[in-house]
């Protein structure tokens, strides 16, 4: 069975009055703020930061500017009490988005959410296929977890948390290998979906479990079940075709204006 991230009641309520708070002294309005990172991922510590992000939407009238190309379009707040808030204007996010980029997919997909206002997510997650590209997300995730490899798992003793922040990517780029679609966000629905070798879940339950309990985790020497399937993993070569006939550029920018301008309405009117 597989157990769905959540946050307290206690941290949800503080978090949902830090962004009431922002959205007042920003002149915004959010129509998304999710859980990222490990605790939208599900393996989060007990001392975990809580990664809060979020789109939103300024009035109309900043949007006509002559000058909106030169105006901020994040928010960012100094982490206070392990809570980092971080967001990105709605334009930025839909530029972004056709470009496959990584981070706005997981925040549509994240597990945990902590304000959702009018019909935003679900007009994205309803966009064309063929605005997301396989071949990017591919490249993106089995980059990071080459990456990932190379900085934390190469020597005699690894840091075992690493481990998860390896699997992570490698899971979600054989779900897109298989689907073409984006991966989930939970880690436990990545697990879910692949057929893998019993020693190698094993050794991730127990990892899990470690992490979830423990604020830190000390080094240790290479777990074999999950150092064999790193290691095959990133030696075999993949090669992947869109799943979808891609929408023309301007289509699917066309397909973006519209949802922007839904939204807007929706924020604004």
């Amino acid at each position: 069975m597989i157990s769905t991230p959540t946050v307290d009641d206690a941290h949800r309520d503080d978090i949902g009055q830090r962004l009431r708070t922002l959205e007042a002294a920003e002149g915004v309005r959010i129509v998304l703020a999710v859980e990222s990172g490990s605790r939208g991922w599900g393996f989060a510590s007990p001392d975990s930061d809580y990664d809060v992000r979020f789109i939103y939407v300024r009035p109309t009238a900043h949007y006509l500017s002559i000058r909106v190309e030169d105006r901020r379009d994040v928010i960012e707040q100094p982490i206070v009490d392990e809570i980092d808030l971080n967001g990105w204007d709605l334009r930025k996010a839909l530029r972004l988005l056709a470009r496959t980029n990584p981070a706005v997919i997981e925040w549509l997909h994240s597990p945990i959410t902590y304000v959702e206002r009018g019909r935003f997510r679900a007009r994205a997650l309803a966009l064309p296929p063929a605005l997301y590209s396989s071949v990017r997300g591919l490249h993106h995730y089995r980059h990071m977890a080459a990456g990932n490899y190379r900085a934390y798992l190469r020597g005699e003793r690894v840091r075992l948390k690493k481990y998860l922040y390896l699997l992570r990517p490698l899971l979600a780029a054989r779900w897109i290998e298989a689907r073409g679609t984006p991966p989930p966000m939970a880690f436990e629905a990545l697990l879910a979906a692949t057929e893998l070798p019993h020693d190698f879940r094993e050794a991730v339950a127990e990892l899990l479990a470690r992490k979830r309990s423990a604020s830190e985790m000390a080094d240790g020497p290479p777990l074999p079940p999950l150092q064999r399937f790193i290691e095959a993993e990133l030696a075999r070569s993949v090669v992947t075709q869109p799943r979808h006939e891609a929408l023309a550029a301007e289509a699917a920018w066309e397909a973006l204006d519209r949802l922007f301008l839904e939204v807007l309405g929706e924020a604004t009117g």
